[in-house]
């Protein structure tokens, strides 16, 4: 059975102008998470990809469909949910007036492990995103941008879940910080054997990360499968859109309305 079935999901929103009128951002999307999977979401902004990463985590309940985990982690009893998500925003996981070491330690608590055993823990955590250990007593404001999305990061694993979801984890990153993030997360992927649905835009990235890829437009899935062979032979129009503009800053009705697209 797949860790994650996504099933029919749909979610709209109200938009109130002279007449109130529904607006569709996800439409039936589906899907399949294997355990110990990496899998790929992209396509432009405002297509749907954050929405569908807080439906899946929880966070916001779908119109309709279904988001089913494996029975296996629905049955254990967990004081934090089985699904954690790595904002773009990494003030929402982590708080700037506390200390490090604390946010970690009270997560470590949550998820049930042995009081003796909690220094240990954190070390292991902290370590393992490359957090410094003598930044831990620094509070989550005195930290670099990079440093507080380690230490956000720290924060979910410490807690155990069963799928991370990273929401744009490489926005307003230079190329090497991009990279080095990258191994890193390929690196948590074997050693907590944890299962990722990465959401960016930024297709090089992906084909770096992501074993599968689900390209997403208007709410509506339009192809999805194994990262290179949707990469190197892309069925449908937007894919190609996305590919071809991968280097230039064009919108796709741009990139349409240029010779020979």
């Amino acid at each position: 059975m797949p860790l994650l079935k996504v099933e029919n999901i749909s979610y709209s929103v109200e938009v109130k102008e002279e007449k109130k009128r529904q607006f569709d951002i996800l439409k039936n999307v589906s899907f399949e998470v294997e355990q110990g999977e990496t899998i790929g979401i992209c396509g432009e902004s405002g297509g749907g990809k954050s929405t569908l990463a807080k439906v899946i985590s929880g966070l916001i309940k779908p119109d309709s469909g279904r988001i089913i985990l494996d029975s296996e982690f629905e049955k254990e009893k967990r004081r934090s949910g089985p699904i954690q998500i790595l904002f773009q925003n990494h003030g929402e996981v982590l708080n700037p007036f506390r200390k490090v070491q604390n946010i970690i330690d009270e997560a470590i608590r949550i998820s049930g492990i042995d009081e003796t055993k909690l220094e240990k823990e954190r070390e292991k955590v902290l370590s393992s995103v490359g957090f410094p250990n003598e930044l831990y007593n620094r509070r989550g404001m005195e930290l670099s941008g990079g440093e507080q999305q380690r230490a956000a990061l720290a924060r979910l694993l410490a807690v155990k879940p069963v799928l991370l979801i990273l929401d744009e984890p490489f926005s307003a990153q230079d190329v090497e910080s991009q990279l080095n993030l990258v191994k890193l997360f390929k690196r948590l992927n074997i050693e907590f054997h944890l299962t990722m649905i990465c959401i960016s835009h930024d297709l090089r990235i992906l084909r770096n990360l992501a074993s599968r890829v689900i390209i997403l437009k208007n709410g509506e899935i339009v192809e999805s499968g194994k990262t290179s062979e949707v990469f190197k032979n892309p069925k449908k129009d937007y894919t190609k859109f996305l590919l071809s503009a991968e280097a230039l800053d064009l919108t796709y009705q741009e990139l349409k309305a240029t010779p020979n697209f």
